[in-house]
């Protein structure tokens, strides 16, 4: 029998995941306190197990997908009291700082530590072309590689250095966030001074004004005012709270990401913690009294 992967973190990033491991052909050990979740997941051909610790009972490598700092410091301690484990791999969104603290605490128990954060959200996890960049122990990214290549459709090593990639992913996070919020307050104004935003999106996504937001988020959740492009607001208010400790640790200007930080704040107290990131939209209409919608 192959090599079992452990998997920990089965919710809506990390379901598709699990699931293109299952559909590589690549076996799957996997625990989630979610049953639903857990179901799906042994619909596919994974087995289902209790707990943290009884994944890493099996598996030698440990995929972890979840959603807090504090929620994976929780599990990667459990995942360490394991027989069978030799490596973690961490694809959440952490900080530089708890990849160096659980690289190094790991490493006293001879367990090594790979950071491979995700983007691409959850379309990207259900297609399989997820972009992971990678940091850490090379071995382990070695042995993980048809893991990885089985979820991402850009894989890259950064080096040896814990903590690199959790940095890149958040140097990328911020973009976006910029971009997101940026692309918001034009549209707006657009808006409001009567154009059509579809024309709107037509030129800029053929002109220098050219972002993700642009081309995927205006067209397919703000227009239609669907707003549910799977980034909930509980999640960018921890990757909002990383880059300023990232920023800080670094000691970087972060004039544009701070105010951003600060807008998106605003949203969040208005909108919900649970609602999506696409909701900035809302926040940047109510501000210019005005809709984004194609004109009557």
């Amino acid at each position: 029998m192959s090599t079992p992967v452990g998997f920990l973190g089965i919710g809506a990033m990390g379901r598709p995941m699990a699931i293109n491991l299952t559909q590589a052909g690549l076996p799957v050990v996997a625990a989630d306190p979610n049953p639903v979740a857990t179901g799906i997941l042994a619909q596919h051909g994974a087995s289902i197990v209790e707990t943290a610790r009884a994944v890493a009972d099996q598996a030698p490598l440990v995929h972890l997908c979840l959603p807090t700092v504090a929620i994976a410091a929780q599990v990667a301690a459990e995942v360490a009291k394991g027989g069978a484990v030799k490596g973690v791999i961490n694809h959440g969104t952490t900080g530089s700082a708890y990849s160096k603290t659980t690289a190094a605490a790991l490493a006293e128990k001879g367990i090594a530590f790979l950071d491979a954060p995700i983007s691409g959200g959850v379309a990207g996890a259900e297609a399989g072309t997820l972009a992971i960049m990678c940091s850490g122990d090379k071995a382990t990214f070695e042995a993980a590689q048809p893991a990885l290549e089985a979820m991402s459709g850009q894989l890259t090593y950064l080096g040896a250095a814990p903590g690199a990639a959790q940095t890149m992913k958040l140097c990328n996070n911020i973009l976006f966030f910029c971009n997101l919020a940026a692309t918001c307050e034009t549209m707006t104004l657009g808006a409001k001074a009567g154009l059509d935003p579809e024309q709107m999106l037509t030129i800029m996504n053929k002109a220098t004004g050219r972002n993700f937001a642009t081309e995927q988020i205006m067209k397919q959740f703000v227009l239609p005012r669907s707003f549910d492009f799977g980034g909930a607001n509980y999640i960018i208010q921890k990757d909002l709270e990383l880059w300023r400790q990232e920023a800080e640790a670094y000691e970087v200007p972060s004039y544009i990401a701070t105010l951003v930080r600060a807008l998106f704040r605003q949203m969040i107290a208005e909108e919900g913690v649970r609602e999506d990131a696409s909701r900035i939209a809302l926040l940047m209409e109510r501000m210019a009294g005005a809709e984004i919608r194609k004109p009557e």
